[in-house]
């Protein structure tokens, strides 16, 4: 589904990465159900690469074909955001590597990737209207 308002298409991925977590269900300081732990950071890291390509637009950067890997992010925050970079670093080994490939089901290694991606998503809300996207 194609959005207008790209910031509230990201944290609409964020919402339903949150769902997703509450389905894992909890025990002590970690999540129990490894299948929505996998989904969940999925969604979430997903939802940041939405909020991303938003910002590469409203930037102009030039669009790379195909599909986009960890660097072609990280290459181009390096030229526009260093925080945002630090942010992309910490979700990208949380939630990407940790969650979805590793399936790691500490509660607070999740929870910060989520934070880092919402900190993000928050970051680029300024580059738009109420999160409408500007052209």
């Amino acid at each position: 589904m194609k959005s207008d308002n790209p910031y509230k298409e990201a944290m609409r991925y964020i919402d339903n990465a949150r769902a997703s977590l509450k389905m894992a269900g909890k025990a002590d300081r970690n999540y129990k159900d490894e299948k929505y732990i996998h989904t969940a950071c999925g969604t979430a890291y997903i939802g940041v690469q939405k909020a991303l390509n938003m910002l590469f637009d409203i930037k102009n950067v030039t669009k790379k074909r195909g599909r986009k890997s960890i660097e072609y992010y990280q290459e181009q925050l390096s030229k526009i955001d260093k925080k945002l970079l630090n942010y992309l670093n910490n979700t990208y080994n949380a939630l990407h590597i940790s969650g979805y490939y590793d399936g790691n089901t500490d509660t607070k290694v999740i929870e910060s990737g989520f934070e880092n991606a919402i900190l993000i998503i928050n970051a680029l809300k300024p580059y738009s209207k109420n999160g409408m996207k500007t052209k």
